[in-house]
């Protein structure tokens, strides 16, 4: 099972499978590298890493001063440099993209490209107060069958199989004796409410640093995060960029989708 050591020490997890130009796939928030198993049995022959950000997944522990966008793009280049590639194509979730985006601020050079998956420059606060409502609590759910029925509940938006939901259930919560309990550290829970508190300040700067990189986005239809008038000020400023919405999804989709499917597709015969 593969780990490299940060700059600090931390002990942090990745996969990678497959060969040929390298494409990096960055989780949501709450969520690790397990999120692209939707994806994985589409996608053309390439590299496929994912790595499990600090405090998620099979990564260590290391603290809700640590789990920063900063910190975290500073670990995907350590990654990069660990495995000897000087570039690789970044598809962001969420998270993810925000990762993204700032790699392109501070090493635009190490990214052939940037995906990302129902987010902007622009995130709603009605997103985050749904985020505000979970992030770092062990769900009510004591079983999986529970947790899927909950999350079905919760997020009506999403036109998926009972299946999928329980598939999320399973990936996501771990069974103890005291019942379901979330896989990463609680205290990203300050971590986030502290980011918030301080505001997410002007991200579009951040958009415009991807300039001459091949740029795509999806969005779900009914997304609470990444609203259609920010989408549509994307597409503006960057008429060049794949643009897809997927209906029957909020956020995010899960990247198995035909209309997701047909933006990374394109996306990857510009920056692969």
């Amino acid at each position: 099972m593969p780990f490299f050591t940060a700059a600090d020490g931390a002990e942090l997890h990745y996969t990678d499978e497959g060969h040929g130009r390298a494409l990096i796939c960055l989780a949501g928030l709450t969520r690790n590298g397990s999120d692209f198993d939707y994806l994985a049995p589409h996608l053309p022959p390439l590299r496929l890493i994912r790595p499990d950000y600090r405090g998620r997944g099979r990564s260590q522990w290391t603290g809700a001063a640590t789990y920063t966008v900063m910190q975290e793009g500073a670990d995907v280049l350590a990654l990069l440099d660990h495995l000897g590639l000087e570039q690789a194509a970044i598809l962001g979730t969420s998270r993810g993209g925000l990762i993204g985006m700032y790699l392109a601020v501070i090493a635009k050079d190490r990214l052939r490209g940037l995906f990302l998956n129902d987010i902007g420059p622009v995130i709603e606060p009605e997103g985050l107060d749904r985020i505000d409502a979970y992030i770092g609590r062990n769900p009510a759910a004591r079983s999986h069958g529970e947790a899927a029925m909950a999350l079905a509940r919760a997020m009506p938006e999403f036109d998926v199989p009972a299946s999928r939901w329980a598939e999320e259930a399973r990936k996501h919560f771990i069974k103890t004796d005291q019942g379901l309990q979330i896989n990463y550290d609680p205290a990203l829970r300050d971590a986030y409410l502290a980011a918030r508190a301080g505001g997410a300040g002007d991200l579009w700067p951040m958009f415009a640093a991807c300039e001459g990189l091949p740029l795509a986005v999806i969005r779900g239809a009914d997304s609470a995060l990444l609203s259609a008038t920010t989408l549509a000020e994307m597409t503006r400023l960057r008429p060049d960029m794949v643009v897809e919405e997927v209906p029957g999804r909020g956020h995010v989709p899960f990247l198995d989708e035909a209309e997701s499917l047909r933006a990374i597709n394109t996306w990857l015969g510009m920056c692969l």
